[in-house]
This record gives C-alpha cells, structure tokens and sequence, in this order.
C-alpha cells in the first residue's frame, strides 16, 4: 500500500480504511523491514495508536480540523519528544527522555498527525552519512551496499522505504537534502529561521535549519505548511511558463561525475520543455565553500559539547572525537574571517535572484557511495566523501536560502540521483512550483519504478 497525503485523507474520508488501520499497517511493516534498515531508533507503538484511535473519533464524529490529520509520521532522533527517548544517534544519550516536545513535534501534533516513531542518523547530526556504531548503519532501500546519505538518512529510507508519510530532518551542511538525492525522495531545506529549531539538539547556530522529507512536491509542501503556516499549493499550477531558471556559470558543474552531468543536461532540457527561460548566472564568485561551512559548523560544535567534552569524550565515537579535535585547531581569526565570508554570500546570491527565480545544481557530484567509502576519485582527483557530498549544498546552509533536492533519475546501476532548486529567502513558493512542474513532467516512471522496487 502506497499513497500520498492527500490520497490518505480522501481515504479517510470516503471510509475506504481508517487511522487505526493505516496506523496497524505501518507499524507492522516498520518491525517487519527494521531490523535489516535500521532507519528508526524506537517505534513508538502505544503512541501511534492512540494517536490513531483519537483522529479515528474526529473523523468519525465529522469533526475534521488539521492538515495532517491521521498523517503517519516520524522524527529525526535530534528532535524532542516528550516522554520518548531521545538519542541524536549517541550512547551518550541512550536513555534521555525529554519532558516536552520540540516545537515542530507540537505543530505537527495539533494538526492530527501520527508519530510511528524516531528516525537514526550519523552521531550528533556530525557526518553526511548515516553510519551509526551504536543503532546500526541506515541502509539505503535501493541498494544495501551503498549509503542512505546522512545526517538525517533514517528519516529519508524510512520514507523511501514507505516506513511513513513524511518525516521531519535537520540539514547543517546538506543533511536533508543529500539523504533525499541518495534515498529518491524529496527533500526541503527552508529558509534559515522560518522553521523553529527549538526543542532539537543543535550542530551549528549559523548553519542548522529544519525541514520535511516526503515522497513528493505535494506532500513536502502540505508538511511545510503546517509547520510555518504559509498556505503553499501545487494545485493549478502548469508548467513553467515566464520562470526564469539560473543556471550557475562555475562550481556546480566542476570536478563532477559523467553521469550526473548528463542527468543535469537532460533536466535543464526537460525545464526549456515546460516553458522555462534559461539564465547563465555568475556564481565565479564561490570558492573553498566547503572549508568555509567546515570552519563554522565545527567550531560551533566545540562549543556545544563543551562541557561534555571535558568529561565523557571517550563515549564519543570515533568520528565525533575526530570531529572534536578538528575544532580546537580553528582560531578565531579563521572563524570571523568565515563569518565575514558568510556574510559577502549572503549578499552576492541574493543578487543572483534579481534575475532569476529559480536556480538549479545537481544535489552532490556524485551518485551515492558504497558504504564505508572514506574517500572518492572524480576525473582523477581525490576528494574526501563528506566534502565531496556537501559540496553542492553547504553554501545555502551558510546563506540561508531554501533549497529544495527532487529526484531526477537513476545511475545504470539503478542508485537515485537528486536535482537541487534553490530560491531567494522566504520563495518556497517558487521551490514548489518549479519542483511540482517537473515532477509532473519528468518523474512518473520514475516514482512507479520506485513503488515497484518498495513493496
């Protein structure tokens, strides 16, 4: 059984089944395809059902309020739950339980959605894949060898995987949208602030953001606007006649692999199809992006574990003491001159969208990786994996802008391949249109192939 939202509620409604069945059925099959995935730390079953049994009643008494009502979903582990454990994927925390709810958690709540349970990830939200020493490394439902992508990579295989609806992640680099590319679903990085990070385990002050991951522009879009309370549509809209779509003259199409070139060609392609006018935009300005989010992201996160750094650092893995002893290494003339950098970004891609709507880049250089790759070559050059994957989408975390990864095809071996939008701050809007027009042109076979290769 595979459906969008909107086709759950029509369900819903018409009687065809009720929140307590679509409920029985998920949580039978998250325990059933689980324990080989591991994309979720805890189920949480007792809370599923009365959450179920209480929208169950709403319906039943014709009393219909919220957007997701008997919506199943599922959260990132970094992300509070009250009376639910609560790990960010580390042992350290293996038996926190928060005593109220992430900000999103009780947005999300009061408009009737179900919570199945909490999504694994890469410690701390620290690596951009999800390999977790402690929970089980998320496998990618595509393809068990190779990586789901991470941070957030059990929220992005547990919907791949129709282990839920949508699911709510955090992206500090990349950490929604590279999951989203590497596991064939959509994923939405918003504007930085319009989502509350409230309630959920910080990374990076400068670089954090919340957002949904779901199976489509629609669903992405009805999850987005719950949570902000921005009406956002994608009925009526046809195709891209008058949008201007950039595409970026350096950085995002160098030091890349032949075959997601070849699939960017063809999407840039398929947007002059839908009516689109194609713009060249200086992006010559861009340079040691990834070195730039690194000095932020891992200063900051000095600070954060400070005070557990000092007393429980061998409970740390390996990786996150790594990531530790990195931080101490940057000076704060470094961290001040990326802030000035920072700042300079904001401005100059701010003026790309004066004269384009949208801009788009494929989500990472690469296809997916194998799993337990530390390192990748392309055209012959050596790049570490987790520079290589975020060096696409950091520059947005460090600007702001909301970037959006969809599908855009499958590598000869079969691996999901992602198509970045990015828009001007506070332009989802646009994200979804430009999204939802493709989407409708360009990835029917694609999401049939991927509900065959799901059952």
């Amino acid at each position: 059984m595979i459906l969008t939202i909107k086709e759950l509620m029509e369900g819903y409604k018409n009687k065809q089944f009720s929140p307590t069945e679509i409920t029985k059925w998920y949580i039978e099959r998250i325990k059933k395809l689980n324990p080989k995935m591991h994309s979720y730390i805890s189920v949480t079953e007792e809370k599923a059902f009365y959450q179920a049994k209480k929208a169950e009643m709403m319906i039943n008494s014709g009393e219909v309020r919220g957007g997701l009502l008997g919506v199943p979903i599922s959260y990132k582990d970094s992300i509070d739950t009250e009376g639910i454990l609560t790990t960010s994927g580390s042992i350290i925390d293996e038996k926190r339980i928060p005593t109220e709810n992430a900000e999103v958690v009780t947005m999300l709540e009061r408009e009737g959605s179900i919570l199945l349970g909490k999504n694994n990830m890469y410690e701390y939200a620290f690596g951009i894949t999800s390999q977790n020493p402690f929970f089980g490394d998320v496998i990618n439902p595509w393809n068990k060898n190779k990586t789901a992508g991470g941070s957030s990579g059990g929220s992005a295989a547990a919907v791949a995987a129709n282990l839920c609806l949508g699911s709510i992640g955090t992206d500090t680099a990349g950490s929604i949208r590279v999951p989203a590319a590497c596991c064939g679903v959509v994923g939405l990085k918003p504007t930085y602030n319009l989502v509350s990070m409230k309630g959920m385990t910080p990374l990076s002050w400068t670089l954090d953001h919340a957002g949904p991951i779901a199976g489509n522009i629609e669903d992405t879009a009805i999850i987005m606007q719950t949570l902000t309370g921005i009406p956002y549509t994608t009925t009526g809209l046809n195709g891209l006649s008058g949008m201007r779509i950039g595409l970026p003259t350096h950085y995002f199409n160098e030091n890349i692999d032949d075959e997601v070139k070849k699939m960017y060609e063809k999407a840039v392609q398929h947007m002059i199809d839908l009516g689109a006018a194609i713009v060249e935009v200086d992006t010559s300005f861009l340079m040691d992006v990834v070195s730039i989010a690194t000095t932020l992201g891992t200063s900051e996160v000095g600070v954060v574990h400070k005070e557990r750094i000092q007393s429980a650092i061998h409970l740390y893995s390996e990786g996150a003491q790594k990531t530790f002893e990195k931080s101490r290494l940057i000076s704060a003339y470094d961290y001040l001159n990326a802030l000035q950098k920072r700042a300079e970004w904001i401005r100059r891609v701010s003026e790309i969208f004066l004269d384009v709507d949208v801009m788009i880049t494929p989500a990472m250089p690469i296809a997916t990786a194998d799993l337990q790759t530390e390192e990748v070559t392309i055209g012959g050059q050596n790049e570490s994996l987790g520079d290589c994957m975020i060096r696409y989408t950091s520059l947005f975390n460090i600007t702001g802008h909301p970037a959006l990864s969809i599908p855009f095809g499958l590598t000869e071996p079969g691996v999901p391949l992602g198509l970045q939008l990015i828009a001007n701050h506070n332009r989802e809007d646009l994200l979804f249109r430009a999204g939802y027009a493709y989407e409708q042109y360009a990835l029917t076979s694609f999401y049939s192939e991927r509900h065959l290769k799901m059952q």
